[in-house]
């Protein structure tokens, strides 16, 4: 099957192409004729592959640049049961962290000669259904997923019974037997909350997260393991659940300023919710790292340039990204390799947002 594609539409009444070849279908066999080399040899040309010396790869692509050839990618997978497409689903794309996310993913699978399709759940399991069909019917290689909220296991089940490699990533469905790329947070949380510990606090609330997910599961119970290590009982008092969000963790903060003895310190879900969080105490004329101590999570760039610096816990997306591109490159290569993880452990970077405890005054919502 020929890999053709009609010239430019510009060029159709011409009588001739821009460097003066005939108009009609250009196909591989015509650009091997015309320069004098094999069908293989124009195709791995084109493929850019480092098999073909460098002139000759040169030569070729820019002889089909000027005869407006394109590859048929649909022919192609056709014959080799590839498209060289990888689908990207996503809960969220406004967090900082999942462009992060997103710019690993798309640097590590361009280099294998991938290209990435996106699609956003928003959060909504219907949708993502939706999304990820849409995305299926292109036939991608491989599927990442980062999993909505109250995701099922036969979600992502029904998109690997296509025979369609998936791979989940940042978010999981414990149990499912997918691979799996992301940060350990029960270990990360912990972190944050021995930091706050050392420093002498023993009053110390979370700020977001929700057990619709795993993450929200997981850095709650590291946040339980944090205080159990230290001999502190839970409060549920001091547990603010919601989404990551700004709004959301700066609603949280006041919460917890009006309780009749508030916290001293808190560890947060994500650093949106801590940004959020460092809002409130400014507009009840606090500040962290002075009258209160914060603790974020993830480590974004905007996390370093807040007044005052946020001391949060670095999760490596970068790296888990690349990892979770890997895994699914190993998974479309062997479709029957045993299920792997790729854990990436947490760093505390402590900078100016936490300090020593000083008592905080009830302050009526």
């Amino acid at each position: 099957m020929d890999e053709t594609i009609p010239p430019p539409p510009g060029a159709a009444h011409t009588g001739a192409s821009p460097a003066g070849a005939p108009i009609g279908k250009v196909t591989l066999q015509g650009l091997a004729r015309e320069l004098g080399l094999s069908t293989a040899t124009i195709s791995l040309a084109l493929r850019d592959s480092p098999m073909v010396a460098e002139a000759t790869r040169l030569k070729v692509q820019e002889a089909a640049r000027a005869r407006g050839y394109v590859a048929n990618r649909g022919a192609a997978a056709l014959r080799t049961a590839r498209t060289n497409i990888v689908a990207l689903g996503l809960h969220d794309i406004v967090n900082p962290s999942f462009t992060e996310l997103l710019a690993a993913v798309e640097d590590a699978l361009s280099e294998a000669g991938k290209t990435v399709l996106l699609g956003v759940s928003q959060e909504d399991v219907t949708r993502q259904t939706r999304t990820l069909g849409t995305l299926a019917e292109y036939r991608p290689d491989a599927f990442l997923v980062s999993p909505a909220a109250h995701s099922r296991v036969e979600d992502l089940k029904a998109l690997a019974s296509t025979g369609i490699a998936v791979v989940q990533v940042t978010r999981e469905i414990e149990g499912s037997g997918f691979d799996f790329a992301g940060s350990d947070d029960v270990t990360g949380v912990a972190l944050g909350v021995a930091h706050l510990v050392e420093l002498g606090h023993r009053r110390i609330g979370m700020i977001g997260g929700f057990g619709a997910i795993s993450t929200g599961r997981k850095r709650f119970a590291g946040y339980k393991a944090g205080l159990a290590a230290a001999g502190l009982p839970l409060d549920p008092a001091l547990v603010m659940e919601g989404p990551g969000l700004r709004a959301e963790g700066r609603k949280a903060m006041a919460r917890l300023l009006a309780l009749d003895e508030p916290p001293t310190a808190a560890v947060c879900f994500n650093d949106l919710s801590a940004f959020g969080a460092l809002m409130e105490l400014q507009a009840a004329g606090l500040m962290a790292g002075r009258d209160f101590s914060l603790v974020g999570y993830d480590d974004i760039e905007e996390a370093r340039v807040w007044h005052p610096p946020l001391t949060t816990v670095h999760t490596f997306i970068p790296e888990y990204g690349r990892a979770a591109a890997t895994l699914a490159l190993k998974r479309i290569a062997d479709p029957g390799r045993p299920v792997e993880r790729a854990v990436m452990t947490p760093e505390l970077v402590v900078r100016a947002s936490t300090c020593a405890p000083v008592p905080v005054k009830r302050r009526p919502l």
